[in-house]
């Protein structure tokens, strides 16, 4: 792959390259829409993710490329203009002017080169992955002093002010602390992390594409954040708490009628419960209960549908013919919702009859076509 780039790097640009670098997208197994509101969240990095070829430049020049949007061909900027336009570019334009805004000398241009073979808007992360690259770019090639964990923030940051999605900090985190064949527990209150093996024996994570798009900011994924963050407030009113996680599912029930709106209080509620399920489910998966992990996924899935109300046809259609089949352990949405993927833990001996019989179930009930992925789990940012 890497040098296939690198020859297509001097075919666009008609330069040499400097340095090439990756980074992962990635999964959560358990955890979903609780990042924001100050719950723990369980992500891994992928072996798929996004790639960059890069030359420094002696100007203030900025020209991208990517070889997903290649009929957009060079787009050029400078270190002194740099516009949003509701592209894909607006994810690296956005790190580097968070970058330059935090005082970080950045005194040159450069070309970049870049290629996702992450599905783009799958709830897969692609964006932060782009977002997270650029930051590492940044130190790399300006020897900037700047540690991964901060590279996150200011990734998160960009993705909030440049390109307006009022996103917590799970998916830069997750691309950027990424390790082989391990999770994280995040706490997103604290950004408190460890790190836990998976131990999936005869077992895979199973990635199945809806192939139906969903874009973050057009989503309801801003409204759902106001509504929590309203019901927190209402919440505050009798109870000292910062966020949503901080809250125990026995003090949720006895303080919930604080919350005036029946909708608040079940995006509360999906908030609060999805937040001690992540708890059980790390706690099931280091005892190798597989079986309760499974289980626990489920019920991820069924909350995120009936109270938070994120999922929708086509991601319902995709994880209700999974449940049906034998040898899946557990199945549910994952990202963001309404369109994007799901994720599922399933027995190897099972899994090319469960692509088969439950690609037919979701093209017949949807008439699109889904894209499975068997993944492995992956490094975070660097340079290859």
């Amino acid at each position: 792959m890497k040098e296939q780039l690198i020859a297509r790097f001097k075919e666009v640009f008609n330069k040499n390259y400097t340095k090439a670098y990756f980074t992962p997208g990635r999964v959560n197994l358990i955890g979903e829409h609780v990042d924001y509101n100050g719950g723990c969240v369980f992500p891994c990095g992928l072996t798929i993710g996004t790639y960059a070829i890069v030359r420094l430049r002696e100007d203030n020049k900025i020209r991208l490329f990517s070889e997903n949007f290649k009929e957009s061909g060079i787009l050029e900027f400078t270190l002194e203009k740099l516009i949003k336009e509701n592209k894909w570019t607006d994810y690296p334009l956005g790190e580097l002017k968070t970058f330059l805004d935090e005082g970080y000398k950045i005194d040159n241009g450069f070309d970049i080169l870049f290629f996702g073979n992450i599905p783009n808007g799958a709830g897969l992360s692609s964006s932060a992955s782009l977002e997270v690259l650029t930051g590492f770019i940044l130190k790399s090639l300006f020897s900037l002093d700047i540690e991964m964990i901060e590279i996150v923030k200011l990734s998160q940051k960009a993705e909030n002010l440049f390109v307006g999605v009022d996103c917590g900090i799970m998916d830069q985190f997750a691309v950027g602390m990424a390790k082989k064949d391990k999770a994280i527990l995040l706490d997103c209150n604290t950004l408190d992390y460890r790190y836990v093996t998976l131990k999936l024996d005869n077992h895979s994570i199973l990635i199945a594409n809806t192939n139906k798009r969903r874009g973050l900011a057009d989503s309801a994924y801003n409204e759902r954040r106001n509504e929590c963050d309203t019901a927190l407030a209402e919440l505050q009113t009798k109870l000292d708490i910062k966020s949503l996680g901080e809250l125990s599912i026995e003090k949720f029930e006895e303080n919930k009628n604080l919350i005036k709106d029946e909708i608040r209080q079940k995006r509360a509620k999906h908030a609060v419960y999805e937040n001690a399920r992540t708890e059980r489910a790390v706690k099931a998966l280091s005892q190798n209960n597989l079986k309760e992990f499974g289980l626990l996924m489920n019920e991820s899935h069924i909350s995120l549908r009936d109270d938070y109300e994120v999922t929708g046809l086509y991601l319902d259609a995709m994880v209700e013919a999974l449940w049906e089949e034998e040898g899946v352990v557990g199945a549910r949405m994952t990202g963001a919702g309404f369109g994007g993927c799901t994720v599922s833990i399933v027995e190897d001996k099972f899994i090319d009859q469960i692509i088969k019989n439950v690609g037919k179930k979701y093209t017949e009930k949807t008439g699109l076509t889904g894209k499975f992925y068997k993944v492995k789990i992956g490094e975070g940012a660097r340079e290859i």
